[in-house]
């Protein structure tokens, strides 16, 4: 499978070039730390309309830090793929961490998500930057494609369990 997602990777090397390379670091270091998200939780934390939404996601992207960056990384200890094809040329610093889940993608989906099952009318805008932060991961050859679908699932798990436990202290 590893051979399948590198050479995939590889693929991605039709499309790069100077202008998209310095866009795909752009927003790679934009969802670093989670701090795009952990803004978003703080705007709408700020604001009384939406400040259950703001401790829903602030609650989902801590719980995501526990499973993903503490333990997941860990216990599955998955190579990077720029570990394994040392050949490539890194535009970022080279990750010190395991690759899977994709920590990037999972923040971002995770307030896709809670903003989803909100119904806040701004999920569908931070879809689209949760997609292009999701695929800078894979354009700058950080994470492989199923690190970035493990991050889907995992923060569609916990944002559903965590939208879903409130809905169900509040009845």
């Amino acid at each position: 499978m590893q051979n399948i997602e590198l050479y995939l990777l590889d693929a991605l090397d039709i499309i790069r070039c100077g202008w998209l390379d310095k866009i795909m670091v752009f927003f790679s270091t934009i969802g670093n730390s989670g701090a795009v998200w952990i803004i978003l939780a703080l705007v709408l934390l700020a604001s009384k309309k939406y400040r259950k939404t703001g401790i829903l996601l602030a609650i989902t992207l801590l719980l995501g830090l526990v499973v993903s960056n503490v333990f997941l990384k860990n216990i599955i200890a998955r190579p990077r793929p720029c570990w394994v094809n040392t050949d490539i040329t890194l535009l970022v610093k080279n990750p010190t961490d395991y690759s899977f889940p994709s920590g990037h993608t999972q923040a971002g989906f995770a307030a896709v998500f809670v903003l989803w099952f909100e119904k806040n009318k701004f999920w569908r805008g931070v879809l689209i930057l949760a997609s292009v932060i999701a695929f800078s991961r894979l354009y700058l050859y950080v994470h492989f494609p199923t690190d970035v679908l493990g991050g889907i699932v995992i923060a569609f798990i916990l944002s559903y369990t965590v939208c879903g436990i409130y809905k169900k202290m509040r009845c």
